[in-house]
């Protein structure tokens, strides 16, 4: 069976309209997966059929009707599936198609969201924008909970300064989700280190990148090389800035908070 991802505008909103339409589908044989609102006035479906020449019907039945006015009908994208899910589309950068914004309260769809990427076999490079204590790494721990993964940093600053400059045993696995600090990664000073982050870029696995475009200043990699590129922030206003990430670290390294140590 063939999925499907249906979005359509009410024009004409009245007592039985989302009946009739369910109607329609059942005698095409469309089955309704999931139903939503996902936007002022629309709603959105996940619908699932043996045939596909029944969607291009009904696609031709509903051009017909003055009611609805269907905006969308194709196979699901992620974005789709979330926006039915959460009853919502997740906000994406105008100019940057790759770059996804979320704010504090919105951390479950987060979670959601890369947890649906952490699933999907293969290759994904994913950096991540936010100041401290906006959630970035508790939420790639927790998408790597929901995706069944095992997660490994390369680097850190959760507890304390963590870079990693071996691993061992399964831990090469591909199937594991890679969480690297952009300026902690930066600042190291052992070469082992960077051998290490470069070996994994190489594996087939996914890869999570805090602070970015910190990563790429040193480094051979540069934007291009991200698939998805997730902002958090407090509030809708917040800026991002790097210059007071890297005042609180240099404040958070004198103050002996860090012990920083190699593995």
């Amino acid at each position: 069976m063939s999925e499907w991802y249906m979005e359509y505008e009410i024009e004409v909103n009245r007592p039985g309209l989302l009946g009739e339409i369910s109607s329609l589908l059942g005698l095409l044989r469309v089955n309704i997966v999931t139903i939503n609102g996902v936007d002022q006035g629309r709603r959105g479906m996940l619908l699932r059929t043996e045939n596909d020449d029944a969607i291009e019907r009904f696609e031709l039945i509903a051009s017909t009707m003055d009611m609805i006015n269907v905006r969308k009908l194709r196979h699901p994208k992620l974005r789709d599936i979330l926006a039915v899910r959460h009853g919502r589309y997740i906000q994406r950068d105008a100019d940057d198609k790759k770059t996804f914004r979320f704010v504090r309260d919105e951390l479950g769809i987060l979670v959601d969201f890369m947890a649906e990427i952490f699933k999907q076999e293969g290759h994904k490079l994913i950096g991540i924008r936010g100041m401290p204590r906006v959630g970035k790494t508790e939420s790639v721990v927790a998408a790597s909970v929901s995706a069944n993964k095992k997660w490994i940093f390369l680097s850190s600053t959760m507890l304390r300064q963590t870079v990693r400059s071996q691993l061992a045993g399964d831990e090469f696995s591909p199937n594991n989700v890679f969480i690297l600090d952009g300026i902690v990664t930066r600042k190291a000073s052992d070469e082992r280190h960077m051998q290490l982050v470069r070996e994994i870029m190489r594996l087939p696995a996914i890869k999570v990148v805090e602070h970015p475009d910190m990563f790429v200043r040193l480094s051979e990699y540069t934007m291009e090389d991200f698939d998805y590129i997730i902002e958090i922030r407090r509030d809708n206003d917040e800026e991002i800035t790097y210059e007071k990430l890297e005042e609180n670290d240099r404040m958070s390294s004198r103050s002996g908070m860090d012990f920083g140590f190699n593995i």
